[in-house]
């Protein structure tokens, strides 16, 4: 017999098939499982179904029917055999299967109609760069693209990310891979950011200090210095190489600790520099 049902899933039955057929799935998708407590089939996949739908939450209602005591509903669906399971939106059946499936074929239809999960990092992402919080928004774009780095919106737009957060170099190493194709208006213009970044680079104060510093390469104050320039110009993983070899040779370097910290924790969540240098500090402090 199947188990129990839970929490998130609805027993369908003649009383309630209007509220949850055509209501609910104006909003949601229906997932309807049709069983029958003699069916072992069936048992053996409403735990998997259970398991995919409370992924879905805000997306996805798990129904089922008893084909023994709701022969009519069974009828109205045309379902022939067991285990079936029909997919409802806006009422109207959308896809479904009969049989005993494995996971990766119930999740291959499932892709076909639910929202994915990078979708709402990317939405989250896109609203956050419309209100100019490029800070925020890549914490999101990374998320998204760790979960699916193929598609070229999201690529594109953690690109924008970079560059706002001062990673330009980055950002030129993701659109390397996009092709001609999709070289778009959004495409281009993260290209002239880059390059416009690329130009602000080097101002006259950071070459000077380059300079002075080839000439006294000890001087630990030039560092600090050149340091704080760079960050200025977004260059923060050659500013944090500086001042972590200034650290490791004396930690209490005037303002240098602090300065690292304040650097360190100026990174959007999610930038690897961040976790990397907050490692190698921490080593040296702790």
């Amino acid at each position: 017999m199947l188990p129990e049902v839970n929490a998130n899933q609805i027993d369908i039955t003649l009383e309630n098939f209007q509220h949850v057929i055509v209501e609910e799935s104006k909003a949601k998708v229906v997932m309807v499982q049709f069983w029958a407590p003699w069916s072992e089939p069936c048992a053996e996949l409403a735990p998997l179904l259970q398991s995919i739908a409370s992924e879905y939450p805000s997306d996805m209602v798990l129904t089922r029917v008893n084909c023994d005591e709701q022969q009519e509903i069974a009828g109205q669906f045309g379902v022939r055999g067991l285990p079936t399971v029909i997919l409802v939106k806006d009422g109207q059946p959308l896809d479904g299967f009969a049989g005993p499936q494995e996971e990766n074929q119930i999740r291959e239809m499932l892709d076909k109609h639910l929202p994915k999960a990078e979708d709402g990092f990317l939405q989250s992402a896109i609203d956050l760069i419309e209100q100019g919080n490029y800070h925020d928004a890549f914490s999101f774009a990374k998320k998204a693209f760790e979960l699916n780095n193929e598609r070229i919106d999201i690529r594109l737009t953690i690109a924008d990310c970079y560059v706002e957060i001062g990673q330009a170099e980055f950002a030129k190493n993701l659109l390397e891979r996009v092709t001609l194709v999709d070289q778009d208006a959004k495409y281009q213009s993260i290209m002239s950011k880059i390059e416009l970044a690329e130009q602000a680079a080097d101002s006259p104060e950071i070459k000077q200090l380059q300079v002075d510093l080839e000439t006294d390469p000890d001087n630990m104050e030039l560092k600090v210095k050149l340091a704080v320039q760079l960050h200025q110009a977004h260059r923060n993983d050659e500013a944090l190489a500086l001042l972590l070899s200034v650290l490791q040779k004396e930690l209490s370097f005037g303002d240098a600790r602090k300065i690292t910290l304040d650097m360190i924790n100026a990174l959007p969540d999610g930038d690897p520099l961040k976790s990397q240098y907050r490692r190698k500090i921490y080593s040296l402090l702790y």
